[in-house]
């Protein structure tokens, strides 16, 4: 549960998903699949420039270290991430908030 009292990062892309260069504004997200076995989520981070998946992961359960593993995968991918955007869409029991920190 998040608390609405507590103060959210500045939104540094304002809805405008446009990078000049690699490593510039990352966006990541997470998903659901189902598989015959159940649902497993999928997180993942793009390189908004070269439309690329940089980082993913996939678990059983829906914890915190499943996108912080896809973010450090990303970032040990690719090595210079100088003044790097990372944004990411939060779910919270179907309300949408759009978070956005400087990595």
């Amino acid at each position: 549960m998040s608390d609405d009292n507590l103060g959210r990062p500045v939104d540094l892309v304002n809805r405008q998903f446009v990078a000049n260069r690699p490593n510039q504004l990352w966006v990541a997200d997470i998903t659901f699949v189902a598989t015959w076995s159940g649902f497993v989520y999928v997180a993942f981070v793009i390189d908004v420039f070269a439309r690329y998946i940089v980082g993913w992961r996939v678990s059983r359960s829906l914890r915190t270290d499943l996108v912080l593993d896809a973010l450090e995968q990303a970032l040990w991918s690719r090595k210079h991430t100088d003044d790097l955007i990372h944004h990411i869409v939060t779910v919270e029991v179907s309300i949408c908030r759009f978070v956005t920190v400087n990595a």
